[in-house]
């Protein structure tokens, strides 16, 4: 029998170290069984996890799961993001110090020791939520393995001139110090000012509008739209700069906004991407302005060597006191910031490597119809992301804890000699090519860039699989089955996901996709590590509440929607968990005498509850194979609370107690039906909280059922055939029980109150049924006499 009450927390560490110990969701892959591969984000080390991580990934968990007991082999591995700009900004937060101030050694040794920590920490928290997660197949983005498949993966693309280097206009965070790639930019809406200054055309001045007057010494060209009448007389002349005195001319183009301030804009090198663009199209020259650390040139007059804002504020004080700021106006306008830092980014000339993507736009259009999107709705934010792609993807970062570039530089010609694949992983600071260059030189200069932190956990299918090593597995693994992630995500792990895939093994990464949602913090701003905006961390929700708590209340929300957290939301859990332990050790109290015996006759209440769960275990099984976890929980619920405890129970309490009145076979047949229903129920609710199942399966069914762990056993009670006048009977028999509690509710009686007779009109077919079920009903409604008669309906009278 259970104890009287469940103790989660002594529950919870015992199962932890048992499905360790035990090897319990260990991947076998000589199995025969067909395999279901999970491809799990590996959370980014940039800060301690919080209730946003426990919803999203314990939704995936789940599915695993599920897909376990469906009796495949579930390939489940777990890696950490443990290189990059993320990680970076987290040890200079720790260490309050910045990477440049220190050697690079000494920096990547402290990046080294707090990953560890930090990845301990994490593998700690997901233990405790009862991940049934195979750590031997654990990873991380920094470590030797992941280096060299990283690095040939590149090679490859460079040989196949899919990755190249080129000197252009790139991103660039001068917080951050490094370039970036278009995904990892986002909006914001800021406050300006539209600045009104006065450009002379031929001793006539022309009113331009900009928010950025500090780049003045960086305009290069005037733009106005050809169909704009009011200054088609201009185009083609030349202005002159203020404050600067050069001259520049004015074109035309299409894209010039004529609502937009004066309708003549002022395009310097570089505002914004429109200016680049521009630039690029009209062959226009490169005049610098700012430096790769945020400030202006020092070849700038007037304001060289100051902050961006600084310039700005100068550089207007400066116009107003020469008469040349006609005007000033706040707006509220769109800038570009980095997602890292949240500052505005510039655009500078740089030479980087990039991946060709704008070539295959078309190709990675035609992959979305190809992948399984779960919800469906999540596929159009990866279509509008493709369509609206501008520049390619610049993979080199300026920084320092990361993958390198497997690549040096001749000294002499400037030739790029790659690494050789034997020699990977190589770090290029530390060691030098093993053949001299086709020039003859031997003196070689090593490329100081890393990758983007995304091309290396881009290749996760690849890295989860072994790629190109001697213990590859691609072959069985790809394309995996599902691939969860968040939905911010789309733009940048998906899509770089499906981009080197395609390249790399000619397929998919994966057959479906399931988009989890955020927690939110408040309404538009979601949970997050760099914030800190959690109220509780999840080990302390965990020992308040326990795990299966925070797996029930994670399981709820309708898959890829944002949800609101509370504490006061975990009541439900609880009380559901309270719920399942006491109906349990009911039913396992009824069962002290049973050992497997099979009844000689199902009663056929008993035969109703074994059906519905048999289609029970259908309807979730139809859900969870569309990652609908909160539909599935549902249904199961409903018949948990409804069908089994509310009527079931109820009606068979009676023929448990009192063999003697209802007779031997009957209770066993009650105790048949108690025993699969209750057994097929803890195994429905094992993917959504393991501790609690696990731990009335090990106190009743381990010595029956054999297996080691409930999380063994198979979702196998499955309805062959809809014995649809069996399960009418059933909701027939619930709604005359609904209709005596609702009589006795009215008049304030209590449920124990006895009533004289009860008039039941059943349909002809379940009279049998209705006889063999007198009893129960008697009992369970305390009627002193049942009456019925044939009708084409149920309908019951009470007197």
């Amino acid at each position: 029998m259970l104890n009287k009450k469940y103790n989660p927390a002594e529950s919870e560490k015992k199962w932890q170290e048992y499905w360790q110990n035990n090897d319990i969701y260990k991947y076998e892959n000589d199995s025969d069984k067909e395999t279901f591969s999970i491809d799990t984000p590996p959370p980014t080390i940039s800060g301690s996890l919080h209730i946003g991580h426990i919803f999203s990934y314990t939704q995936a968990e789940i599915i695993a799961r599920f897909q376990r007991m469906l009796g495949k082999e579930v390939f489940y591995p777990f890696g950490f993001d443990d290189n990059g700009l993320p990680t970076e900004r987290l040890v200079e937060k720790e260490q309050n110090a910045r990477a440049v101030s220190m050697p690079r050694s000494e920096f990547i040794d402290k990046c080294l020791l707090t990953t560890k920590k930090y990845e301990e920490e994490f593998k700690k928290l997901w233990l405790s939520m009862g991940f049934s997660v195979d750590w031997s197949l654990q990873y991380e983005t920094i470590n030797p393995m992941v280096r060299k498949i990283s690095q040939k993966a590149f090679l490859d693309m460079a040989r196949a001139s899919k990755a190249y280097i080129k000197e252009s206009p790139v991103l660039w965070c001068t917080t951050c110090q490094t370039s970036i790639a278009q995904a990892e930019l986002e909006s914001a809406e800021k406050e300006a000012t539209f600045n009104y200054i006065p450009f002379m055309v031929d001793g006539e001045e022309l009113i331009v509008a900009t928010t950025r007057p500090e780049l003045l010494y960086g305009c290069v060209c005037l733009f106005i739209n050809p169909s704009d009448e009011r200054y088609l007389k201009y185009i083609g002349k030349n202005a002159v700069v203020p404050l600067y005195n050069y001259e520049i001319p004015i074109l035309s183009d299409e894209n010039a906004s004529l609502e937009k301030g004066t309708g003549i804009v002022m395009c310097a090198t570089f505002g914004d991407i429109t200016d680049v663009e521009w630039y690029e199209k009209h062959k226009l020259p490169y005049r610098k302005v700012i430096e790769s650390n945020g400030r202006v040139a020092d070849n700038v007059p007037l304001i060289s060597g100051l902050t961006v804002f600084s310039a700005r504020e100068k550089i207007i004080e400066i116009l107003k006191s020469k008469n040349l700021l006609k005007k000033s106006e706040v707006i509220t306008h769109t800038v570009s910031i980095h997602e890292r830092c949240g500052k505005p980014i510039e655009i500078i000339p740089s030479k980087q490597w990039y991946i060709d993507i704008l070539s295959e736009r078309e190709r990675y259009l035609e992959a979305a119809d190809e992948i399984n999107w779960y919800p469906a709705s999540m596929k159009n934010r990866y279509i509008t992301w493709v369509e609206n792609l501008k520049w390619d993807w610049c993979i080199s970062r300026q920084r320092y804890f990361g993958i390198p570039f497997p690549l040096w530089y001749c000294s002499k010609c400037g030739k790029v000699i790659f690494a050789k694949e034997e020699e990977l992983p190589v770090n290029p600071l530390e060691s030098k090519p093993s053949s001299e260059c086709t020039c003859g030189s031997t003196t070689f200069t090593p490329e100081t860039a890393v990758f983007d932190t995304w091309a290396t956990s881009s290749l996760t299918p690849l890295i989860n699989s072994k790629w190109n090593t001697e213990k590859d597995i691609t072959k069985k693994l790809l394309p995996m089955g599902m691939r969860t992630q968040a939905h911010e995500i789309i733009r940048t792990w998906a899509f770089y996901t499906i981009v080197r895939s395609l390249f790399h093994t000619g397929q998919l990464p994966w057959k479906d996709i399931m988009v989890c949602g955020f927690v939110l913090a408040k309404k538009g701003e979601k949970i997050s590590k760099s914030k800190n905006n959690a109220a509780s961390s999840p080990n302390e929700l965990i020992q308040k509440h326990s795990a299966d708590a925070l797996r029930y209340w994670a399981a709820g929300a309708k898959l890829g929607t944002d949800t609101m957290f509370s504490e006061d939301e975990l009541k439900t859990s609880k009380r559901f968990l309270t719920k399942l332990w006491n109906a349990a050790n009911f039913c396992i109290i009824q069962l002290q005498d049973y050992n497997g015996m099979l009844p000689k006759e199902l009663m056929p209440i008993d035969s109703w509850i074994i059906e519905k769960v048999k289609i029970l275990g259908k309807t979730a099984e139809e859900y969870l194979n569309h990652y609908e976890i909160g539909l599935a929980k549902h249904e199961i619920d409903e018949f948990f609370w409804n069908d089994f405890c509310d009527n079931y129970l109820e009606i068979v309490k009676d023929r448990l107690y009192k063999p003697e009145i209802h007779g031997k076979e009957e209770r066993i047949s009650a105790q048949y039906a108690l025993y699969n229903t209750l057994l097929e129920l803890l195994k429905l609710y094992a993917v959504y909280v393991p501790f609690i199942t696990e731990e009335i399966y090990q106190s009743f069914y381990r010595k029956f059922e054999k297996s080691i762990s409930i999380h063994k056993l198979q979702w196998n009670m499955k309805a062959d055939t809809n014995n649809e006048d069996i399960l009418s009977f059933g909701e027939n028999i619930k709604k005359l029980i609904g209709e005596v509690r609702r009589y006795k509710s009215e008049r304030n009686l209590s449920l124990k109150e006895k009533i004289n007779i009860l008039n039941i009109s059943i349909p002809e077919k379940q009279v049998n049924y209705l006889q063999k079920t007198l009893r129960d009903i008697k009992a369970c409604t305390w009627a002193e006499e049942i009456k019925y008669s044939i009708s084409y309906q149920c309908d019951v009278d009470i007197k």
